[in-house]
C-alpha cells in the first residue's frame, strides 16, 4: 500500500473489500479539507489515507456462472456527516489520482486467499476528523461523466460489465449510481467512523461483496445492487484464516463447493455475512485485512463432489488476527444426505399499485451463543442460489398473491441438518455434536430501492418468517423443495 503524507497530518487509510461480493463498487469515500467546519469533528490538522480494495468472490466459476466482473472507478470519497446527501458540500477525495485516471478493476482477479485486490490511491492532505460515510463513484457506461480508462475489457458493453463462463460479455447496469455513487453508510462501517488524527496514517478497508451485488433481471440483463462494508484496518493486513476439513478424515473435502462466511451481528442482533469466500482446493481460507480489534463468527458449509452435504460448522467469537486452524465439517447421514432447497415467493406493493424492489433473501438458524443464550446465524447457501431477486413483474404472481403487487421467486440451497458449534479459545476448540430432531430455519428478506445504491424500501424493510406455506414450523428436509410462507412487502416506494 502506498502511504500518504500531508504537512498537517500523517495517518494512512487503506480501503479493502469484498468477500462475498461487490462491496467496493458501491463505496465512495469523502473527506473534508483543513479548516472546514459544520460537517463533523474536524480538528484543524491533516492526515494521510491510502485506499485499497479486496473481493474474495465465492460465486466465480465453477461455484457460479461468472468468470470476470469489471467495474471502472473514477472517485472514492468520504464525509464527516452521517446525514450528508449526494449534493452536500464537504465530500473529500480519498484517491484524487482516480479523477483523471480512472481504474478498471476485475473484482474476480484475486485468489481466495489474497488480501488485496488493488490499491485505488491515496491522499496526503486529508483533514483530521471522523468520517462517517464513504462512497465509490464509477465511470458511466456511456463514458459521459468524465475521463475513461485507456483499456476497456468490456468490449463495447459499457465500462462496467460481467463476463460469463461461456465468454459472453454483458453490461452491468448502473443507472443513477454512476452519478450518486455506491454508498457505505455509517451502519456498514465496522467499528464506527473512520478516525483520522492530525499527523497520522490510516488504512481504510473497503469490502466489496460482488456475488451479493449482481441481480439478473427477467430480460437477461445484469444490474448492480451494491453490497459494501468498510473499516479501519492495521497495516499488517491481519485477518482470520484457517482450513476446512472432513471431520473423520481430517483431510480437505474433495470436489464440490466449500463456502466460508465471516459474520457479525447487525442492528437486529442477527449474525449477517460480512465477507464470504470459497476455499482453495486444500480447504484453506483467509479473510484479510480486517478492522483492528473486531470480533467475528466463522460459518462454513460444504457439498462434496459426490453431492454429499455437510452440517454447518460455526466457530464463535474469533478476533481479527487469528488463524483458527482446522474447522471440521460433519457429513450428513441418512437415506438422502443432500441439501435442502427453500423455494418461496416475495411480493411488493405500494398499497394501491405494484412496486418494484430488490430483495435479498437469507436463511437463518439458531445456535448456542458462547456467553450463554442463543445466537441467530446466517447460513451461507451451499451452491449457487437465487437469493438476490428483482421483484418487478406481475407475470410472476400466482393465484392468491396480494392485489396490486409485483412478485418474484427465490431459491436457497442449505444444509438439511443442525449446526455444529464451538467457541474460539486458545488451543483446541471443542465443537458440539449437531442436535438431533427437526432442522428449523427462518427466512429473512430485506427490500431495497432498485438502482439506489442500497437504500432500504417498504414498511418494514425487513421481514422474516419461520413458518412453512401451511403455517407449520419451517423444516429443512433433503429432496423436493420446501415452500416457506410468502413474504409480502407493502408501503414500498
Amino acid at each position: 500500500m502506498q502511504r500518504l503524507h500531508r504537512a498537517c497530518s500523517n495517518r494512512r487509510i487503506t480501503v479493502v473489500g469484498i468477500a462475498a461480493a461487490f462491496s467496493v463498487l458501491g463505496l465512495s469515500a469523502v473527506l473534508l479539507s483543513c479548516g472546514v467546519t459544520g460537517y463533523g469533528m474536524s480538528s484543524g490538522g491533516t492526515g494521510s489515507i491510502n485506499v485499497s480494495l479486496t473481493d474474495p468472490p465465492s460465486c466465480a466459476f465453477p461455484n457460479g456462472n461468472f468468470t470476470h466482473v469489471y467495474i471502472t472507478v473514477r472517485s472514492v470519497q468520504a464525509h464527516m456527516s452521517a446525514t450528508a446527501d449526494d449534493n452536500s458540500p464537504g465530500w473529500q477525495e480519498l484517491a484524487p489520482q482516480l479523477v483523471n485516471q480512472p481504474m478498471q478493476i476485475d473484482l474476480f482477479a484475486a485468489g481466495s486467499n489474497t488480501c488485496l485486490l488493488t490499491t485505488l490511491g491515496s491522499n496526503t492532505a486529508l483533514p483530521a476528523g471522523n468520517y462517517q460515510q464513504i462512497r465509490l463513484l464509477l465511470v458511466a457506461n456511456s463514458g459521459g461523466n468524465g475521463p475513461t480508462p485507456g483499456t476497456n475489457n468490456c468490449n463495447g458493453q459499457g465500462f462496467n460489465c460481467v463476463v460469463l463462463h461461456d465468454g459472453s460479455i454483458h453490461e452491468l447496469d448502473l443507472s443513477s449510481q454512476a452519478n450518486t455513487g455506491l454508498k457505505i453508510p455509517p451502519g456498514q462501517i465496522v467499528g464506527g467512523p473512520i478516525s483520522v488524527g492530525a499527523g497520522q496514517d490510516v488504512d481504510l478497508n473497503i469490502d466489496f461483496n460482488a456475488c451479493a451485488s449482481i441481480i439478473q433481471e427477467g430480460n437477461g440483463q445484469y444490474r448492480l445492487k451494491p453490497v459494501l462494508t468498510a473499516g479501519q484496518v492495521s497495516t499488517n493486513t491481519a485477518g482470520i484464516s484457517g482450513q476446512v476439513v472432513d471431520s473423520i478424515t481430517r483431510l480437505p473435502i474433495v470436489g464440490g463447493t466449500v463456502i466460508v462466511a465471516l459474520e457479525r451481528q447487525d442492528g437486529t442482533g442477527t449474525d449477517s455475512i460480512f465477507m464470504q469466500t470459497a476455499t482453495d482446493p486444500l480447504g484453506n481460507f483467509n479473510f484479510c485485512p480486517l478492522p483492528t480489534g473486531a470480533m467475528f463468527d466463522v460459518v462454513a458449509v460444504a457439498i462434496d463432489g459426490a453431492g454429499v452435504a455437510y452440517n454447518t460448522t460455526v466457530e464463535t467469537s474469533v478476533p481479527s488476527g487469528t488463524n483458527v486452524g482446522m474447522i471440521p465439517l460433519i457429513a450428513e447421514t441418512g437415506a438422502t444426505p443432500g441439501p435442502a432447497t427453500f423455494q418461496g415467493l416475495v411480493t411488493a406493493t405500494t398499497g394501491t399499485a405494484p412496486a418494484a424492489v430488490d430483495a435479498l433473501l437469507s436463511a437463518i438458524q439458531t445456535v448456542p451463543a458462547s456467553g450463554g443464550g442463543t445466537l441467530q446465524v446466517t447460513i451461507p447457501a451451499e451452491t449457487a442460489s437465487a437469493a438476490n431477486v428483482a421483484v418487478a413483474s406481475v407475470t410472476s404472481c400466482p393465484v392468491g398473491a396480494p392485489a396490486n403487487a409485483n412478485c418474484a421467486t427465490y431459491a436457497l440451497i442449505e444444509p438439511a441438518s443442525n449446526p455444529s458449534v464451538g467457541a474460539f479459545a486458545t488451543g483446541t476448540v471443542s465443537f458440539s455434536i449437531p442436535a438431533a430432531g427437526d432442522v428449523l430455519y427462518s427466512i429473512r428478506a430485506n427490500a431495497f430501492v432498485p438502482m439506489s445504491g442500497g437504500t432500504s424500501d417498504c414498511t418494514p424493510s425487513s421481514i422474516s418468517t419461520s413458518l412453512g406455506a401451511g403455517g407449520n414450523p419451517l423444516k429443512a428436509v433433503p429432496g423436493p423443495a420446501v415452500t416457506p410462507k410468502e413474504i409480502d412487502f407493502s408501503g414500498c416506494s
